[in-house]
């Protein structure tokens, strides 16, 4: 099967997805962090791009439709897995991956029991703010990870009082010591403040897409 360009971009976003994971498992910090982030980035950025072309050079192919729901869920659900995986601690990230890995599951098997009735059920303004939630929250985590081994690498065998001293103040910072310790804990709260709002519209938008669906589902099978 010949692939166009704009598929061929859907392709390599699928791909993507399992090598988030992968970056962590062969890398060392920071190159697993800035690998995943950079994976991440491109394939939410080739969502639109290939989208775009696709309509844009009349492009679109029945392959193309088939992958890109599939992997823009794939590229969510193993960054989601990921952060889980290596976030500490692990129960401020696993509530919220696990409501939106079950809204999406859900709302598949809907969509694949639904058959060619799903393609009424159209793309709401409440599901692109969901993506749009999911991906920057994901970003936020993914660059904490970045600026903690950067906070890493330079208090590595300085002393605790100096630390202290630092951080309080009364010591000069020439490292940037008290500004990456401010953007660590900025990042970090901002990030799963992020999260639990994409899990919430995530669930809102799932709720949505059921209560749509709801007539068609009525009446024997």
């Amino acid at each position: 099967m010949a692939l166009n360009l704009p598929t061929f971009l859907t392709v390599l976003r699928l791909l993507s997805a399992p090598g988030i994971a992968v970056a962590f498992l062969v890398l060392p910090h920071p190159y697993a962090d800035w690998t995943a982030l950079s994976l991440f980035i491109a394939a939410s950025a080739t969502d639109w791009f290939d989208g775009f072309l696709a309509r844009a050079w009349k492009q679109e192919t029945k392959l193309g439709a088939m992958l890109d729901p599939i992997a823009d869920k794939a590229v969510v659900l193993c960054a989601l897995l990921t952060l889980a995986a290596f976030w500490q601690p692990a129960y401020l990230i696993v509530l919220p991956a696990a409501l939106i890995v079950f809204r999406e599951v859900f709302v598949s098997g809907l969509r694949e029991f639904l058959g060619e009735a799903a393609g009424r059920l159209k793309v709401t303004r409440l599901g692109k703010w969901k993506t749009t939630a999911q991906m920057v929250a994901i970003c936020v985590l993914f660059a904490k990870g970045i600026v903690e081994q950067s906070l890493f690498e330079r208090i590595v065998g300085l002393d605790t009082a100096l630390y202290d001293a630092i951080l309080s103040g009364a010591e000069d910072d020439p490292l940037g010591i008290r500004l990456r310790t401010t953007l660590i804990d900025g990042l970090r709260l901002g990030g799963l403040a992020l999260l639990w709002i994409a899990a919430i519209l995530t669930v809102l938008s799932g709720w949505d897409y059921f209560r749509k669906a709801l007539p068609l589902l009525a009446g024997p099978k």
